[in-house]
């Protein structure tokens, strides 16, 4: 089987070598369609904390849908966002009915279908308890029941099979054992059960420091325990086979951050640079 070669392209950004043998291999067909049509269609979730969410206006808004709208303005192009549930858009086999999507990690495991043009941030990963749980440390949580998104490093940390392969990656801990984990489509549902009472039917939650300060702010009765558990990148990605919509998504987001775009976009949304990591 043919296997993708990665490499690191302008400091933080992921370039992919073209798949000649693939068979979803058709350089430069996507980008094609993409600027024959004028619109950049892409994946993204409506409840993905400040990364991706539907405003006041019924609106995509968010960090990661700002870094999206700039590679569509950079291709002179419309964008069109849809939701598709993430283990559909994770598993690929997309069919055309996007070209892009954000907020992916970059594993190896990851590049038999997917390109990484770009990596665009790097997010901490953290667990959440209820507000009235008796747990202090992260070993508290030992045969505990802990849910997180699905396809997700948050779900692979959980379940201890998360082995750290993107580019730059540091040694983790795992620091708990749940004696349960559940697969939930995003951490806002699965805060829904932890907001239902301590152990009612979640103990805790893995998710995204970020999300998970959002649903704080949003009044859920949820406090952090622990600190960040790991660190790891979010990147644009499409599928494999199309160089040329690689490179110029590339260069795209090399424009933003060379002209600090991409810092100020993540102070606005989250008060922090994470487009270098902590």
């Amino acid at each position: 089987m043919c296997k993708l070669i990665t490499t690191i392209a302008v400091a933080v950004s992921l370039t992919a070598a073209p798949l000649a043998c693939s068979a979803t291999a058709n350089a430069g067909a996507v980008l094609d369609k993409v600027l024959a049509t004028k619109t950049l269609t892409v994946a993204a979730g409506t409840n993905w904390g400040k990364m991706s969410f539907l405003n006041d206006k019924h609106e995509f808004d968010g960090f990661d849908v700002e870094i999206a709208r700039g590679v569509a303005q950079h291709l002179g192009v419309q964008i069109k966002f849809v939701t598709p549930s993430w283990d559909v858009v994770a598993a690929g086999k997309w069919q055309g009915r996007w070209d892009m999507t954000i907020g992916m990690n970059p594993t190896k495991a990851r590049t038999e279908i997917f390109d990484f043009p770009a990596l665009y941030a790097f997010q901490p990963a953290v667990v959440v308890v209820h507000k009235d749980s008796k747990a202090t440390k992260l070993s508290d949580l030992d045969g505990k029941v802990v849910g997180a998104t699905a396809n997700t490093t948050l779900l692979f940390y959980a379940n201890h099979s998360l082995k750290p392969d993107w580019i730059g990656a540091k040694p983790i801990q795992f620091q708990f054992t749940p004696g349960e984990v559940k697969a939930y489509d995003t951490s806002t549902v699965a805060f829904d059960d932890l907001r239902l009472g301590d152990g009612v039917r979640l103990d805790a939650v893995v998710t995204d420091k970020t999300i998970a300060l959002d649903a704080i702010e949003a009044s859920y009765p949820l406090k952090l325990l622990g600190g960040t558990l790991f660190t790891s990148p979010s990147a644009l990605v499409i599928e494999v086979g199309d160089k040329e919509l690689s490179d110029r998504i590339a260069l795209a987001v090399k424009d933003m951050r060379d002209s600090g775009t991409i810092s100020k976009l993540s102070i606005k949304w989250y008060g922090v640079d994470y487009s270098v990591e902590q």
